[in-house]
């Protein structure tokens, strides 16, 4: 099983591969792809999904694992996000991924075993899971890590309840 973490965003948008055999999980690819903020927001959606597009293609996941979009203080930066996600959510389907979305506590609580964890708590349990040597940077890469491991954590109850759909 072959999982792309997306942690959505309109100027940095993480990404993490991950694949599982069996009870191993190894750590693939992560990253993230900027935007420029002076560009037009259509342009940078049209850039973003073509990124994506490059990726899903070499990498060709069986899931994509994206973090929701459920509160933001700004405003802009929520519609950012939000787009960002839909383009992510559009991107995986036309991939022939299933695509997946997970809240910011189900993430943490599968990641660490609590919702309340900081950032430098992920952080560290995905070195630990995966088993790197230093904590993966920039931290939206980690944070897209996190989001593909929750989905194997969730995956066997996450497939039936799609089917179900």
């Amino acid at each position: 099983m072959l999982v792309m973490g997306i942690d959505p965003g309109l100027s940095r948008c993480g990404y993490g591969v991950v694949r599982q055999k069996g009870r191993d999980v190894e750590a693939i690819a992560a990253g993230i792809i900027r935007t420029d903020k002076g560009d037009p927001i259509p342009r940078r959606l049209y850039e973003l999904q073509n990124e994506l597009v490059d990726l899903m293609g070499i990498y060709n996941p069986d899931a994509v694992a994206i973090e929701q979009v459920l509160f933001q203080v700004n405003v802009r930066t929520a519609m950012g996000v939000g787009q960002a996600s839909g383009v992510a959510m559009a991107t995986g389907v036309g991939a022939g991924a299933e695509v997946f979305e997970y809240s910011p506590t189900q993430i943490k609580k599968a990641v660490t075993g609590w919702g309340g964890a900081d950032k430098e708590q992920m952080g560290r349990m995905v070195q630990t899971l995966l088993r790197l040597p230093k904590p993966l940077k920039p931290v939206d890469a980690a944070d897209a890590v996190a989001v593909a491991l929750c989905h194997l954590a969730h995956r066997p109850a996450a497939s039936r309840i799609q089917a179900a759909m």
